[in-house]
């Protein structure tokens, strides 16, 4: 915090939560090339940090997610990678991620992919035990959507509008099978993120936190 770190938080009581055990917490890192950016490096330095207090990180490659595409950030849309491409592109992300943390037992960390969940969803299952649990209403209210609505000629597609409700499922399939409490990244991860706690809270799986960095400019 006091090296300007820190951007924001979910909960004024974060401290104490991290303080009060060992806790697991996860990033997720988007496979839309063959190698992260330099930005990539600042969420990896706050699981590096965490795990080297004795926390457990969960570095989550996004094998699913990147099928679809995340419009934080962006003006226009992405073009949509071939399943191929994706595949290829996770698994060289997963060997540069490898580096940087412990993964000699699960206890210690581990690194996942999200398209070992979300790539067997059934869809009407989704929306009906997922989807009814998130407002429209709210969702275009979302930096990562709202400045996309704004652009008169791109707008956004419903593909890329679904994003945040995977990421959230992302979060809540943590929460469920690995206790995972704590979601970190960028700022612009904001939405995405709250998203996540807030479907964790409503589905009755317990407390959830999130937790973001200011972007590499």
């Amino acid at each position: 915090r006091w090296r300007g770190f820190l951007e924001a938080t979910t909960s004024e009581e974060l401290d104490s939560f991290l303080n009060g055990g060992k806790r697991t917490m996860y990033v997720g890192f988007d496979p839309s090339a063959d190698s992260l950016h330099l930005g990539s490096l600042i969420p990896v330095m706050a699981l590096a940090h965490a795990q080297r207090h004795g926390h457990r990180p969960v570095v989550l490659v996004g094998g699913g997610t990147g099928l679809i595409g995340d419009p934080s950030g962006k003006a226009t849309e992405r073009v949509l990678l071939t399943a191929e491409t994706t595949a290829q592109n996770a698994v060289a992300i997963r060997v540069q991620l490898s580096r940087f943390f412990d993964l000699s037992s699960d206890e210690k960390g581990l690194m996942m992919n999200n398209a070992d969940w979300l790539c067997s969803l059934n869809l009407l299952e989704f929306l009906r035990d997922i989807g009814k649990h998130f407002s429209v209403n709210e969702m275009i209210k979302r930096d990562s959507v709202r400045t996309r609505l704004e652009e008169r000629d791109h707008g956004i597609s419903y593909t890329e509008f679904s994003y945040m409700l995977l990421q959230a499922f992302d979060f809540y399939h943590l929460k469920h099978t690995l206790n995972c409490e704590l979601q970190v990244g960028a700022t612009d991860q904001w939405g995405n993120i709250t998203a996540g706690t807030d479907l964790i809270r409503k589905k009755g799986a317990g407390t959830a936190w999130g937790l973001t960095f200011p972007l590499l400019t």
